[in-house]
């Protein structure tokens, strides 16, 4: 295991000698003080009035030894903070000066429930649930001042990570983690109290995130020129691509070879239609500078504008003819005042157009994944044609898909992506599904495929050889093991609970990314068939039979049951 040192700072060690001189010459000065003789008194008469008098003068003299008492302590405190300040932190000393010491959340930060950085830096009040953040009377931040930050701030990161070049796992989280707290945290905390009202003009944010993917501009001219609404479609673009001293991905027998820039896709499609530019939206981060394609999709919720509708795809897809409008059309025929339709797109040499007339795909087994590189994080494999008549309606479903999931936009408010989440290629799927059916939603399969998805893009270059590139190689997989922590408390792993995660940073303000208040999750993982203790599947039935979920059978008779 490779250690970052830390330049260390000579101290001549003064401080507690000075401090223990001043305390013994101040209590010495003090006692003399009291000792010595006051001024000259009246003298005591004890005459037959002697008790009276004796008494008065009694308790002069109890207020004068009080009052000298007072000033030995005042002397005492005045003199012992000054010596501290001396040795506090400037920061430190100023909070102490201004009353800003924590004190009473200390036993929280103790058992780790929260870390100071986030009692500094956070302005969430602690007991508030995701989705309950309060409106701010500022207006909603400029698109240029969000992309603005974010660009800034991805620079920021990478600058500062770059002294973790040879840190392992565990520093390299802490390097993120820290600059996270004190910037994207908070700023996310002001973007949510200000984000714009959603429309009602039948707009679509189109949510993509691309990482040196070649069918950028494909996935961008398909959208567009199948849309029935096109003027209506709103593209958040997360371009990932390398501009110098580029390199492909790992090649027949494992060579890496040196190779071109990346095509700038957001460029040339602004080239070939300028008019369309205005409605595409983009953040450019240079490969190094990549954090995974759950931290692109965070980003890319940044730049929804209040449309409507939102819908998240992957850079390599194909579209079927009015894609947009059947998918908004699936959404208001679901039994559901929250629905969110979602699956795995058919593979992209399929037509589309073709398939307009047979039921779309469902997706329904969950599997435990067996790889250790995957943490034993629920991954979803269970994708299949289950249903032999199209129906209006869509069937119940369990889990949402990132490459496809469309939903009414304002979830991006209620189950806000997490910023605390970088490096992870899996469990993306699971914390979204969760997080979604316990705020409300229903997740739905679609009645019919309206995009296609490129499976298979063997050689091509992936995030985490990046990730090797930027710090050591083999750092991916024990990183993102140990960040998928965060996700595996939410979901109740008993190995990642509070108390037995080691680094209780990996929990930084989960309570404001987690699950809704609306369903509790033990009910969802019944539902699914999944224990997260025992690590076994159920088979359900419902999804394979599209039939609803128990707890639903209300809606049995919109599926001829």
């Amino acid at each position: 295991m490779t250690t970052v040192r830390r330049p260390t700072h000579r101290s001549s060690n003064t401080g507690p000698k000075t401090l223990l001189i001043t305390i013994f010459v101040v209590l010495f000065v003090g006692i003399v003080y009291i000792a010595l003789p006051s001024e000259p008194d009246e003298a005591v008469a004890l005459d037959a009035d002697g008790k009276n008098v004796f008494l008065k003068e009694a308790g002069k003299l109890r207020i004068s030894v009080e009052h000298k008492k007072q000033q030995l302590r005042e002397a005492l405190a005045e003199s012992l903070g000054k010596q501290v300040s001396q040795h506090l932190p400037t920061r430190l000393r100023e909070a102490r000066d201004k009353h800003e010491i924590v004190g009473e959340r200390l036993s929280k930060i103790k058992d780790g429930s929260e870390t100071v950085q986030e009692l500094l830096y956070g302005e969430q009040p602690v007991g508030h649930s995701p989705g309950e953040e309060e409106y701010s009377d500022k207006p909603p931040m400029a698109m240029d001042e969000i992309i603005d930050y974010l660009t800034n701030w991805i620079h920021l990161l990478h600058d500062t990570l770059k002294q973790y070049k040879t840190a392992n796992y565990e520093q390299i989280w802490q390097g993120y983690h820290d600059l996270t707290v004190k910037t994207l945290y908070p700023w996310d905390r002001e973007y949510l109290k200000r984000m714009p009202q959603r429309r009602h003009d039948g707009s679509i944010f189109l949510s993509v995130a691309t990482y040196r993917d070649e069918n950028c501009m494909n996935t961008l001219r398909g959208a567009y020129d199948n849309a029935a609404n096109p003027e209506k479609l709103f593209v958040g673009l997360v371009q990932q691509n390398c501009e110098k001293e580029c390199k492909t991905g790992v090649l027949e027998g494992g060579k890496i070879a040196d190779a071109d820039p990346d095509p700038d896709c957001h460029k040339i499609y602004c080239e070939e239609q300028p008019a369309r530019c205005k409605q595409i939206r983009a953040l450019h981060i240079d490969e190094p500078e990549s954090l995974g394609p759950y931290a692109a999709r965070y980003f890319a919720s940044k730049l929804w504008d209040g449309e409507e509708w939102f819908m998240q795809i992957d850079a390599h897809m194909t579209f079927g003819k009015n894609w947009d409008a059947i998918s908004i059309v699936g959404l208001k025929n679901a039994p559901s005042k929250k629905p969110v339709l979602s699956h795995y797109p058919p593979g992209h040499t399929m037509d589309l157009n073709l398939m307009a007339d047979k039921p779309g795909s469902r997706l329904c087994g969950p599997i435990f994944a067996p790889s250790d590189l995957e943490s034993q994080i629920v991954r979803l494999e269970g994708n299949g044609m289950y249903d032999h008549v199209k129906m209006d309606t869509p069937r119940f479903a369990p889990f949402t898909a990132a490459g496809y999931f469309v939903a009414h936009s304002s979830f991006l408010k209620e189950v806000p992506f997490d910023p605390f989440l970088p490096w992870i290629f899996m469990g993306e799927e699971i914390i979204m599904s969760t997080r979604l059916w316990t705020s409300g939603y229903d997740i739905f399969s679609p009645a019919q495929s309206v995009v296609g998805h490129i499976y298979v893009r063997r050689h091509k270059p992936k995030f985490w050889e990046s990730v090797h590139r930027t710090f050591t190689m083999g750092v991916h997989n024990p990183l993102q093991m140990m960040i998928l922590d965060r996700v595996k408390y939410q979901l109740g792993y008993p190995e990642a609970a509070r108390d037995v995660i080691p680094l209780k940073s990996l929990l930084t303000a989960v309570e404001q990314y987690t699950m809704g208040t609306t369903r509790p999750l033990e009910q969802y993982m019944r539902m699914v068939g999944l224990n997260a203790t025992t690590k076994e599947i159920t088979f359900t039935g419902w999804c394979e039979n599209g039939h609803p979920p128990p707890g639903f059978e209300e809606f049995n008779h919109l599926y001829n049951l």
